[in-house]
């Protein structure tokens, strides 16, 4: 009985007992806090979705269907994903004032919220680029140069060489880049909206998005210099010396004949 009664009362019995308890309490949180945060993320992503549905109805439901599905006034947005909803609403560009060639730019009539929710409905109805993280099109340390290089051989054919725009065929034309928000640069390469063809990771990487972001965001910002005349869409002197010429000249020539005509009637008279 002394000898039973010792081994109850060992003093390393507690220990034991309490290393089991903190064993138990951790593995009960390790097994239930991770899958009660993500189905709160869950709920709150159900929730987006359903806010996002709503919007959708009054706003969007009209061209592009009910279910997302298209009509004659809207394409599918079954697959385009967040980002392109992100981009387009963000921009002002959707919804849509009246359709035409090229839907343009204007004031968004969208909170970041709504836009949001609109982004999570439509998401919902398939896989497509995702709004992009702000480490993701922070050009913050980006090769410059090399935004230039890769800008000018797969942007500046529609975009002008330093992203001022130009005109397209049949009343379309590629916008203006200056004042762009750089999210809204990397959504664009990555969505291909309206007339644009899209530049996956595949094609183009993250890096090589953020170094053209860097790019145009120097060329068109408040300390970059333009030591000629007219910018002339930054295509140099030579541009600019030939529109000198023509229009100097053509001037010149316009006198000219204004001289001679009003010289010929004074004669006559």
């Amino acid at each position: 009985m002394k000898k039973l009664s010792a081994r109850r009362r060992h003093p390393l019995a507690a220990v034991v007992v309490l290393l089991l308890a903190l064993a138990a309490t951790g593995g009960l949180y390790a097994a239930f806090a991770p899958a009660g945060k993500a189905q709160a993320d869950e709920t709150a992503q159900s929730l987006a979705i359903e806010e996002g549905k709503k919007l959708y109805a009054v706003g969007c439901s009209s061209c592009h269907g009910t279910g997302g599905q298209g009509g004659t006034d809207g394409p599918s947005l079954v697959g385009v994903g967040s980002a392109a909803v992100d981009f387009q609403v963000g921009t002002g560009r959707m919804p849509a004032q009246q359709p035409g060639a090229q839907v343009p730019k204007k004031k968004k009539i969208y909170s970041q919220a709504d836009i949001d929710q609109l982004a999570a409905y439509v998401a919902s109805l398939g896989a497509g680029p995702i709004i992009p993280a702000e480490k993701q099109y922070n050009p913050e340390g980006a090769d410059i140069a090399k935004g230039g290089d890769l800008f000018r051989t797969n942007c500046a054919q529609c975009h002008n060489f330093t992203g001022e725009g130009g005109a397209l065929t049949n009343g379309k034309y590629a916008p203006n880049l200056e004042g762009v928000d750089p999210k809204h640069f990397y959504e664009a390469m990555q969505t291909g909206p309206q007339n644009m063809p899209s530049f996956p990771d595949g094609t183009l990487p993250e890096e090589q998005k953020r170094d053209i972001i860097a790019y145009i965001q120097t060329v068109n910002g408040e300390q970059s210099e333009n030591p000629g005349g007219h910018a002339l869409g930054g295509l140099g002197p030579v541009s600019e010396g030939l529109f000198s010429w023509i229009f100097g000249l053509g001037s010149l020539v316009a006198c000219a004949v204004w001289v001679a005509a009003h010289t010929a009637k004074a004669k006559k008279s």
